[in-house]
């Protein structure tokens, strides 16, 4: 993924005037030391090159770029995930209708045996499609949920006249449409919205357009895309500011209302453990915090599951914890307030 947002801070879009937003772009790379930056003459030769580059798109318009952000942030796959051996067991296929002209968003359903179990709408991260979250989504199931998962258009088997790669928009919209779909499945049904990395900024800014949801869970998410690009070591470039499709999950969940469990390991290498902290400093309450020692990006519902499902079924009071949760790896957990819907 890091690979992902290297290219997005290629990818200048003007947002101001094309004229003035050149004018910023070289008073900014101006000031460029490549001796406070520490950069060997090939990485200098390749910041001036990125610097032409973003020059060029500013006094252009770059429209084009544009388009591609949604490509380059996302980084689609529609084949399928190499450890992806089928459907697993009780596991059901849906189409989900979105937009005006006819697309479809593919699903995977997976309810409950219990009809009165709280139902969980799942949304993965950038790469992969759902054959990627083959083993996590049962996990969630395990954990006593019926699950709705979804690919966003552009990724997989979701079908679409307009959209030939997801952006922030429409990955949206069809998070609503998969949301709506999830309230006809489960009418009843306490409903949760499950975002990983990526998906955690669209489950946020979805948690904030459905008010009716009993809670939002994040796992392993940023705060939003300029922040990841500083993480690289091009961050120092100026072109973090041209992010016209930002993912602002630290602005968006500052509107949400509903109970928010955030989890995140010491030890992920994609993003960065304390952008988790900012995103739990920032959320109201109530509100939890599901630290995992050593955990990394990717394993946090199979190597710390015992303790995730408890974190999850106390704050939102979804039923007994296990006692077998002892024996899980270290793990701690911040509660600011012991209410949850």
């Amino acid at each position: 993924m890091r690979r992902q947002w290297k290219a997005v801070e290629d990818c200048a879009t003007a947002r101001a005037s094309p004229p003035s937003t050149a004018v910023v772009i070289a008073g900014r790379f101006a000031t460029l030391d490549p001796m406070k930056h520490r950069l060997n003459p090939l990485q200098y030769r390749k910041s001036l090159l990125a610097f032409a580059f973003a020059l060029l798109a500013a006094i252009s318009g770059c429209a084009w770029l544009d388009q591609k952000q949604g490509s380059l942030i996302f980084n689609p796959v529609q084949g399928e995930w190499r450890g992806y051996r089928g459907l697993p067991e009780g596991m059901q296929e849906e189409s989900i209708p979105v937009g005006p002209d006819g697309d479809r968003v593919h699903a995977w359903w997976m309810p409950a045996q219990d009809p009165q179990a709280p139902a969980l709408l799942y949304l993965h991260g950038a790469r992969w499609n759902l054959t990627g979250s083959v083993t996590r989504i049962p996990r969630w199931h395990q954990m006593g949920f019926s699950v709705l998962a979804i690919d966003y258009r552009g990724f997989g088997r979701s079908e679409s006249k307009s959209v030939t790669a997801p952006t922030e928009q429409s990955s949206i919209e069809d998070a609503k449409a998969a949301y709506a779909r999830l309230v006809a499945l489960a009418p009843q049904a306490k409903r949760y919205i499950f975002g990983h990395s990526l998906g955690g900024s669209i489950a946020t800014q979805l948690a904030a357009r459905q008010p009716d949801a009993s809670g939002l869970i994040l796992e392993g998410a940023f705060t939003n895309i300029p922040q990841m690009i500083k993480e690289t070591k091009w961050g120092f470039l100026p072109v973090s500011f041209l992010v016209t499709q930002r993912f602002d999950t630290l602005e968006a969940i500052d509107d949400i209302a509903m109970p928010v469990l955030i989890a995140h390991g010491t030890a992920d290498n994609i993003v960065p453990f304390a952008m988790g902290e900012k995103l739990f400093a920032a959320a109201r309450e109530p509100k939890r915090f599901f630290r995992a020692e050593g955990g990394s990006h990717h394993n946090m519902s199979s190597t710390y599951f015992d303790g995730y499902r408890n974190a999850v079924r106390e704050f939102f009071g979804l039923g007994r914890a296990s006692a077998s949760a002892a024996s899980a790896p270290s793990i701690s957990t911040r509660t600011t307030s012991t209410g949850a819907n």
